[in-house]
């Protein structure tokens, strides 16, 4: 979602005149929805000196297993909460789950935001 700042209109329809011009920290930025494919990445920089490494795509999940974490294949993308049609273009989000060759999985890392995905085996 882009957040840009304060509306121009009240709740009651009315307008509200600017305080002033949009700063650098209201500008938001377009979601990045990592897709099931070969590995491609974005970095991009954030406030505070720092980057951000955007997964555009990608096919490795590291999915903790009882206590051992193996890097696993992604074949599919199985449910995805955040969106019903995700599932549909294979994009990955937190909180999705996944098939993958170690087993079914739910993703708990962020990989539009970290550049990797991590996840959970679920137990079915």
């Amino acid at each position: 979602m882009q957040d840009q700042g304060r509306s121009i209109r009240k709740r009651t329809g009315g307008r509200l005149r600017p305080i002033r011009n949009r700063k650098k920290h209201q500008l938001g930025r377009l979601p990045t929805e990592t897709q099931v494919g070969e590995p491609r990445f974005r970095v991009v920089d954030t406030r505070g000196n720092t980057t951000k490494t955007r997964a555009l795509a990608t096919d490795v999940a590291n999915v903790n297993k009882g206590g051992e974490t193996v890097e696993a294949t992604i074949e599919d993308v199985v449910e995805n909460d955040a969106n019903p049609n995700y599932v549909r273009r294979n994009i990955i989000t937190k909180g999705a789950l996944i098939e993958t060759d170690a087993g079914t999985a739910r993703v708990t890392s962020r990989p539009g935001q970290t550049g990797q995905v991590n996840a959970v085996a679920v137990d079915e």
